[in-house]
């Protein structure tokens, strides 16, 4: 849509509480999204996500703190007068309408002229590729093209804001993948200022400039897709990030890193105290080889179980000490080759690049 990158405004939460009696929905939370950003709120369930997305879109109303689009102050705007965009999780089309009048509802509730709205409604609908479906009914379309009219209505009236509530969830995993794809592309296309909010950290890590991830109403860190992977702050995030596993570790004399008898080495920055984990990433491990040089790190152990998962092996192995990690193997034939057997010794190796030590969350 030409000219639909301009204009975009900075979003701004500042010191936001939200409090259902004494439970603390959002605890003092301070963001900024950038003007065309695509920001994750990624957390479990209860962490807040759903409530911030809400109160930035103006359905909920925030028990203290304010919200800035750009230099406005809306905290008490109604969402109407927001000029945003909102995809939900289960798309509100209406069934009675054709695709082109789902499109062309937010104009014509803004008393745009029938021949203005059809004209930039199938404009949306070429952006998000459905050229040609606007006579066709609702219910005759795929999961993933009612998707994608539910984001063409989002942005057919040019907002300067899109909210999206998981809405990739009611999906299957390979048309969610698709969507996850087309969706990072459309945001590319567009320029917007997007607020996506998800549970899965694979889809945020997909899509997203940034995350911030939330846990009980707080954000506890919010970083890019690959530093959240590489540098998470806490055992939480190391854990809900990636397919890392958290092993425990003790401080040893002079401060080393030991894990059982073995002494770790890293090369990045140790935290403070003594509650410390070691988040051991499934990608990062490789089979030990005498090849290999005396830099690395070396987890022993015997493997538990091999799990057969189409593109690749998951072997879990259980470490001397009796904390079990996990690894992954290519499936392929010469990947079989080296397979190892259940019950068999293994050495792994870790590289000190790849040593992520973290420290319990406060």
């Amino acid at each position: 849509m030409q000219g639909f990158n301009e204009g975009f405004e900075s979003v701004t939460v500042d010191k936001v509480c939200k409090h259902y009696g004494s439970l603390k929905a959002l605890d003092n939370v301070d963001l900024k999204v950038e003007a065309g950003e695509f920001m994750s709120l990624l957390g479990p369930s209860g962490s807040g996500k759903t409530t911030l997305l809400s109160i930035l879109g103006g359905f909920n109303r925030v028990s203290s703190g304010k919200i800035l689009f750009g230099e406005r102050d809306v905290t008490l705007m109604p969402p109407h007068k927001r000029d945003i965009g909102v995809v939900f999780q289960n798309y509100a089309l209406f069934p009675h309408m054709t695709v082109l009048e789902n499109v062309a509802f937010p104009l014509k509730a803004r008393g745009e002229k029938a021949a203005s709205a059809r004209e930039r409604s199938l404009r949306a609908l070429a952006t998000v590729e459905l050229k040609g479906y606007e006579d066709r009914d609702i219910s005759a379309l795929s999961g993933g093209q009612r998707q994608r009219v539910a984001l063409a209505r989002a942005i057919v009236f040019e907002p300067k804001l899109i909210l999206m509530d998981e809405p990739l969830s009611a999906l299957d995993k390979q048309l969610r993948d698709i969507m996850q794809i087309e969706l990072r592309a459309l945001h590319k296309r567009l320029g917007a200022t997007m607020v996506y909010v998800t549970h899965d950290q694979r889809e945020a890590l997909t899509m997203s400039d940034r995350i911030a991830v939330m846990k009980g109403g707080k954000l506890v860190q919010v970083d890019t897709p690959r530093r959240l992977h590489d540098y998470p702050n806490d055992d939480f995030v190391a854990s809900f990030i990636g397919e890392s596993t958290l092993v425990p570790l003790k401080r040893g004399s002079s401060d080393a890193l030991m894990l059982g008898t073995t002494a770790l080495r890293t090369n990045r920055p140790v935290p403070v105290g003594s509650d410390l984990f070691l988040a051991v990433q499934a990608e990062k491990l490789l089979l030990d080889t005498d090849a290999a040089g005396a830099e690395w790190n070396r987890l022993n152990g015997k493997v538990s179980d091999i799990v057969f998962q189409g593109e690749s092996l998951k072997i879990f192995v259980e470490l001397e000490g009796g904390q079990q990690i996990s690894f992954r193997q290519s499936s392929h034939h010469e990947g079989n080759l080296r397979l190892p057997q259940v019950g068999a010794p293994l050495s792994l190796r870790l590289h000190p690049e790849d040593t992520i030590v973290v420290p319990k969350a406060a």
